[in-house]
């Protein structure tokens, strides 16, 4: 048995949000597996901010 969602009224998302997703879909930066390693270790080591 399926919990009923918050918002049933409308069981698929709006168009705008669903464009807005694929948007940041589209234009998420790529990280080589190397580049995220020593992304990973610098934020350990804290010579970045994280939120930066």
């Amino acid at each position: 048995m399926k919990p009923k969602s918050s918002n049933s009224k409308s069981p698929t998302k709006p168009p705008a949000e669903r464009v807005v997703k694929d948007i940041r879909r589209q234009t998420r930066r790529h990280f080589s597996a190397e580049d995220k390693i020593r992304i990973v270790l610098e934020g350990l080591r804290g010579d970045d901010s994280i939120t930066e």
